[in-house]
Formats: C-alpha cells, structure tokens, sequence
C-alpha cells in the first residue's frame, strides 16, 4: 500500500522527470532493454491512480533477474558505455517499483541525475547540453515538490529556474578556471561504435561512390589568414600503393621515412585549426601538403598525418601546409612500392598506353595525352557506374567508360606504372563548404575523393587529378550535397541559382552549424591545454594564482548572490494604496500614525476624534479605500472620488 507521506502529483512529476530523462536513451541502448524500461515505467504510472497494482518484493526480484539476463544477452558485460548505460536505465526502471515514500524518490531523482548524465556519452552537441539543463531543472523542481506541504508544479518549476540561475555564475567559473584533468584512454568504457569514418586503408572501386550522398560530417577547418580556393582544397588521407588489379592497398614496406628528402615548401602557408569529429582511425586529413603540426600528430612517410590521441572524441589541431611543394628524390622503397603491378597485365592495356605515347615520350607528355583522352574520348563522371567485376580496369577503359574519382583515379595510377611512372592513388575529402557565418570549412563525407600521385625527376610527387579532365566542376565547384543526395546523382548547382528560401534555409543551417562550432571548440574541447592557453593570455600562470583567483571570483559571486537573496524586499502598492499612503502622510503631520497591525476602521475612529471638523470627509476616505481595496467591483468613477477627497484633505494646524 502507499505511504500517505506521498502526495500523488510528487509521484506524477517524479514519474515524468524520469521519462523526460530517459526517452533520449531509446536512441543509443538495445531496443530490448529500453522495452523492459518502458513496461516498468507505464507499470508504475498506472499504479498511481491503483496503488494495489504495485508489486512485493518477490515480482520485483523477478524483474531484477529478468533485467540481469536481458544485459548479459545484450552485451555479454556490464563494462563500457553501452552496457553501463543500460545498466543504469534496468535500474533506474527497477527503483520506481519500490518508490513508496520520499526516502524511495530521493534515490530515484539522483539516480535519475546520473542517467542524465550519461546522455553525454552519446551526444555532446547544444541541444543536448540545453536539454539535459532542462530537465535537471525539472528534477531539481521534482526534489522540491517532495519537500513542500502543498506541492504546486508552477511554483517548483519557477524555485529550481532561480536557483539555477544563481547556480550558473559559480559553474561558468569553476569551468573556466578549475584545474582540468584528461582521463586516460580507457579500453574498457570506450565506445568505437558511433566513431566512424567514411574511407577506409584499402579501396575497391565504387567504394567511395557510396559516401557521394551521405550529410555526415567528417571535420571542419577554421583559417587564420587566407582561405585556399576550391581546386586546392584537396584533404590528404590513406595512401595506398598495392594493387592486385582489383583492390588497392596501403604499401607492404613503409618504414623509410628516414631515408625521404626534406620537402621545399614555397608559396602562401595556410594556417588552420582542424576540429575532427569521433572516427574509427587515427587519421588527421591535413590540407595537402602539411609542412607545421604539434603532438599528438605525427607525419607517416607517404606524408599522411595521424595522431597518438585517442580518435574516438572530438580534437583540434593546429597545422599550417603549402600548396606548393617537392618532396624531392624518390627512394628504392618507394620506386618498388609505386610500379608494383599484377603479373595478368592486359595487351590491350599496353596497347593504350603505347598509343598515347607511355612508352616513347616524358611522363609529362604522357600524363597529358592520358588526360585527354579521358575528356574527348566519351568518358563520364557518375555515381552509378555499371558493375565492372572481373577486369575492372580494362571494362571501365573499353566498355563502361562512366565512373566516380576511385574508377579515374585507380585507372590513370594503372596505367602510368605500365608506362613505369611511380604513381599511387590518395584518398582524403576535396573541397568543403564554406560557412559564412562562423567563417570556417564544413567537409562531409560527400566531399570523400580520391586522386593521383606520380613522381617527376626535379620536382618530386606531383598531384593529378584525372576527375578534373571529366568533371572540372567537381573540382572547381562546391558540391550541393542536398541535392546530390536527393537525386543519387552528381550535382554542382551553383548557390546563385537556388530560391529565395533555399538560401534562406541555408543561411539558417550555417547559422546553427557555427553555433554548434562554437560549442565544441570552447566547451567540448576546453581541455587541459586549451585551459592554460586561455588562462596564460589573462596572466594566469601558476597554480597559486589561479587558486586565489578563483576563490576570489567565487567569493565575490556569492556576496553578490547573498546580497540579493537576503536583500529586505521593497514593498510594492498598488494605485489604490499608494493615494491612501498620501493621506496617511498627511496625518502624520497631526501626530496621527497608522499602527503595522492596526486596522483601517480603528484607524479611521481615531482620525475623527482627532479632526472632529472633517468627520464625514475621513469616513468617506474611509469607505472609499475599502470598497476599492476589498470590493468585488470596484469603479473608475470611486477612484477619481478618493483622489479628489485625499488631494482636498487639509489638516488642522
């Protein structure tokens, strides 16, 4: 049976804290187990109105082993994200079963508070972080609830929105300033499943093909002085040299790093902070070519970065990289590595390659007669290739002719190594959108690509890109991905182009994508680094000085917070009191003051005794003031009256 002590709206309110909690939560556990929630929740709802449908101690138990096998089926251990957030949800659904007096929603609302918390793990964006400030607020209003004689939700609500609202002050600077510490990479609570990247280290070709209609961002890069134009926005990332043919990998032998050249860089250096949203890799697609990076990032001997950071969660780097560069001689390694062909090389092929002069002239020559007859001998750029299984490359030269940047790229690093051309294929993302309002690039996994690299005497590895000799729009122009996705085709229509509210709803999106920038660049990513560079720019060096400061700053909020809450309010009066104030005051001149618990009437009998000549003018004062203070209809017309006689008032000398 309920305790009495509870009064059913607490239970009410504390039962849609707990949903308004747990619903984001249907997203992220095993659907079975969000289920075995649900069945809990509504079990205790309905038991608010019957209370003899709440069930004892041995249903309940049932339930904690029907939960406790739910777990081991869904994920074989209670460690980690995913299980140890649907091990607080089990538990969290269990509670509300016992919940019988306050002691029972106590712990449910704090259990509930570390429920609200793991919604971060998830997702760490400004609608989360707004949400989950919410409905703590609705938790803290819950906790209120419990405590009051006559719970009203309004009142609560309005209680907990004050007192977070002084909260707030202390929070700002206790994040700002509290010394911050980076947990460890933890092997047993990470969580590699909504970390994700769109390319892999290996390529077949129509792998990339697939990203060409997926929104999903990959990082966005904000410059500090000049930003590249569109055909130099290339994004280097995996580097692969092994083919069977079919398939392309990243070299067998990589470890000659020490043996490369120094790159010459020359030309404009581009200076950006990279913000790289959770992948699977340890990859860092660096504007090509990366010259200047700090740790974590290190540079692998094909030039691509990598951090020794932990992928999984959101990062920034600061890189700078030219877009004029020789990497200069070539080693043994890499001449190895970048004319490895399959022995089942087609005489067709050959043939090619000798018609356009592979053989006979320079690799410039060659590189320039391949590109031309990819632009007039009827090849296509599209997202829909026909399947070419057996001889992709030979069906894709002499048969298909249409296919996406994988199928140019892969055919033309072919070719060039018949002709014995070192040349590899890099994948990365080219291009980006460019946001006005934050002033930064957005890369998605739209803008996957993959393009070429040969190696000329006297001026190193040399970037070509085969997809521009069929679709330099692709290269030259931003991509529309909304429409590209909506089509499944290849779409480059200009921004101009688009209607009024198109552009509107663009401006909208940019809008909201740089607040969203803003939120993970000052508030995600305010590490332990990024603190002490802020701190150092205010004079904040050394412990000791950020100590007092901070005790100082706190010291000086809740002063300020003190003051406000213990300030003696004003006494506010409305119209009618204000005009019988005036005619106390004038009593008052008469010795006549109005006692703080003294009643108008006895006041009134006594301002006649004392002002015998102007009787009927005090009692008229009199009945007007409570008429209007205390009567059902009080008019306009008895208003102007009490004016007019309180004005009139005159006082004996």
């Amino acid at each position: 049976m309920v305790n009495n002590q509870l009064h059913k709206t607490v239970v009410i309110f504390l039962l849609s804290s707990v949903g308004l909690i747990s619903f984001p939560h249907a997203f992220h556990i095993p659907l079975p187990i969000f289920g075995f929630f649900s069945v809990l929740f509504i079990w205790r709802f309905i038991a608010v109105w019957k209370p003899r449908l709440l069930p004892n101690a041995l249903i309940i138990f049932s339930f904690l082993m029907l939960g406790i096998a739910l777990m081991v089926i869904q994920h074989h251990t209670i460690f980690g994200r995913d299980a140890g957030t649907s091990l607080f949800i089990t538990a969290l659904g269990l509670k509300l079963l016992e919940i019988r007096q306050k002691r029972d929603c106590y712990l449910t609302v704090y259990l509930a508070f570390v429920v609200a918390a793991t919604q971060f793990l998830f997702l760490q964006n400004i609608l989360m972080g707004a949400y989950i400030l919410v409905v703590c607020g609705v938790l803290l209003a819950t906790l209120i609830c419990i405590n009051s004689k006559t719970p009203k939700t309004a009142v609560a609500l309005k209680t907990s929105a004050i007192i977070i609202a002084q909260a707030l002050p202390i929070m700002v600077v206790l994040f700002v300033v509290f010394p911050r510490s980076e947990v460890k990479r933890w092997s047993l609570f990470e969580s590699q499943k909504n970390a994700v990247t769109g390319l892999s280290d290996s390529l077949e070709l129509g792998s990339i093909q697939n990203l060409a209609t997926s929104a999903e961002l990959v990082f966005r890069a904000k410059f500090s002085g000049k930003i590249p134009e569109q055909q130099n926005r290339y994004w280097r990332g995996p580097v692969l040299s092994t083919t069977d043919g079919k398939h392309w990998d990243k070299p067998r032998n990589n470890r000659y790093k020490k043996y490369l050249d120094k790159v010459k860089y020359t030309g404009t250096a581009y200076q950006y902070t990279l913000l790289m949203e959770p992948q699977s890799k340890n990859w860092v697609f660096s504007l090509d070519m990366p010259a200047k990076f700090d740790a974590p990032l290190i540079q692998k001997a094909n030039y691509q970065l990598i951090t020794k950071g932990n992928p999984y969660n959101r990062a920034e780097y600061k890189i700078s990289s030219y877009a004029d560069y020789n990497t200069g001689y070539l080693t043994k390694t890499e001449y190895t590595n970048n004319t490895q062909l399959p022995d089942n090389i087609s005489p067709k092929i050959t043939e090619l390659v000798k018609k356009l002069q592979g053989f006979d002239e320079s690799p410039e020559i060659f590189i320039k007669n391949l590109l031309q007859h990819f632009r007039y001998e009827n090849f296509h750029y599209t997202l829909q290739p026909p399947l070419m299984l057996e001889n992709p490359i030979e069906q894709f030269l002499f048969e298909a002719r249409a296919g996406f940047c994988e199928h140019y790229a892969a055919t033309f690093v072919y070719l060039m190594r018949i002709a014995q051309v070192p040349a590899r294929i890099v994948t990365g993302y080219q291009g980006g959108a460019f946001n006005k309002v934050g002033n930064f690039l957005e890369i998605r996994q739209a803008n996957a690509h993959a393009w070429a690299e040969v190696w000329i005497e006297g001026k190193g590895w040399l970037r070509v890109d085969p997809t521009s000799a069929i679709a330099p729009e692709r290269i030259e122009q931003e991509i529309n991905i909304d429409q590209q996705i909506a089509s499944g085709e290849v779409n480059f229509n200009p921004i101009e182009l688009d209607s009024a509210t198109i552009r509107w709803l663009r401006q909208t999106k940019q809008l909201w994508n740089s607040l969203d920038y803003s939120w993970q660049h000052w508030v995600i990513n305010y590490n332990s680094s990024n603190q002490l560079k802020f701190l150092s720019r205010l004079g904040l060096n050394d412990f000791k000085s950020k100590l007092y400061w901070l005790l100082g700053i706190i010291t000086v909020i809740t002063l300020l917070l003190a003051g406000f809450i213990l300030r003696k309010p004003r006494q506010k009066f409305d119209e009618i009191q204000t005009i019988y104030l005036q005619f106390c005051r004038k009593l008052e001149k008469l010795d006549l003051y109005r006692q703080p618990t003294e009643g108008i009437l006895h006041f009134t009998a006594r301002i006649r005794n004392k002002q015998r000549n102007q009787e009927q003018q005090v009692q008229k004062i009199a009945d007007l003031y409570l008429s209007l203070r205390y009567g059902k209809y009080p008019s306009i017309k008895d208003k102007r009256e009490l004016k007019r006689l309180v004005n009139a008032f005159r006082v004996d000398s």
